[in-house]
């Protein structure tokens, strides 16, 4: 696309690239059940990670294909045939059949239903900070279409080397997380509770409920978390790692899976720190000796 750019009190004609958006209706059974805006791509990935994340499915076994509808010429319907054996509460689903890029979470049911059908996340898995301050890098490096844009979010699993798994991208963060958790749903790749979400931007309640229905123990991101968002881990039995970057990290909640070398302690600053919180687990404020 051709823009204007102003630079050094200038302007100039440049082509820019823009980052792709449209709808994505998810059929099932010849219902509609969600219509989100998402960049065109891995959409079958998609569509399994929603029907996970939304408790539809459980496993690679409920889902014998997924397919666009041939008589949409924009390719932007996705036909989901399940296993005979699936139920679906389709009244339940039309209560949040429309989401937004920006949002996922409106209309969704209450946070203690969805505690009630994804029970807490159990992991004993243990990593060193060393290896998670590397992961934002990684990332970064493998985002090939935001280098072209600078308009797309990611989600990216790593396992417990810090090897990559899979990074997907997208307009929408939570889309990102659900292309990634249907990678892994469609190529047999569960479980993951070894394994470690990262998204870039901030990680919300809704990214927190995708991790726990894909049981993935530690959720990190770039940016802050909502207050919801450290309510739901710590009740869930999730890691959540904020403002990972530039070789740091803050631990909200069980903190007991990071291997750290050296804590110091400091007074909570708000009152007495709850017992699945990082200070009350460790009753410490974590400065890793890098």
């Amino acid at each position: 696309m051709d823009v204007l750019r102003w630079e050094n009190e200038a302007f100039r004609q440049i082509d820019d690239e823009l980052a792709q958006e449209e709808p994505l209706e998810i059929r099932v059974r010849g219902h509609a059940i969600s219509v989100t805006m998402r960049t065109p791509g891995h959409d079958a990935e998609l569509a399994a990670g929603f029907l996970l994340t939304e408790g539809i499915i459980h496993g690679q076994q409920d889902v014998l294909r997924i397919e666009h509808c041939g008589r949409n010429e924009d390719g932007n319907v996705l036909n989901v045939l399940l296993a005979p054996q699936v139920p679906v509460d389709f009244q339940r689903l039309t209560r949040h059949v429309f989401a937004s890029s920006s949002c996922g979470l409106c209309g969704k049911a209450t946070i203690e239903s969805i505690q009630c059908q994804f029970p807490p996340v159990e992991s004993d898995m243990l990593i060193e900070p060393e290896l998670i301050a590397t992961l934002p890098q990684k990332m970064r490096a493998a985002q090939e279409t935001f280098d072209r844009t600078g308009g797309l979010h990611a989600a990216a699993l790593f396992d417990s080397t810090g090897e990559l798994i899979v990074l997907r991208e997208d307009v929408g963060r939570h889309n990102a997380v659900d292309k990634v958790v249907g990678h892994c749903l469609l190529n047999g790749l569960f479980p993951l509770d070894r394994h470690i979400l990262l998204v870039s931007g901030r990680s919300s309640f809704e990214i927190m409920q995708k991790a726990l229905a894909a049981r993935v123990p530690i959720v990190a991101a770039v940016s802050a978390p909502s207050s919801l968002a450290a309510d739901f881990a710590a009740e869930s039995g999730q890691t959540l790692i904020g403002f990972l970057r530039d070789r740091r990290m803050n631990v909200y909640t069980h903190a007991q899976r990071i291997k750290f070398q050296r804590v110091v302690e400091v007074a909570c600053s708000h009152g007495s720190a709850d017992e699945h919180s990082a200070a009350g687990i460790l009753k410490q404020s974590i400065e890793p000796n890098w």
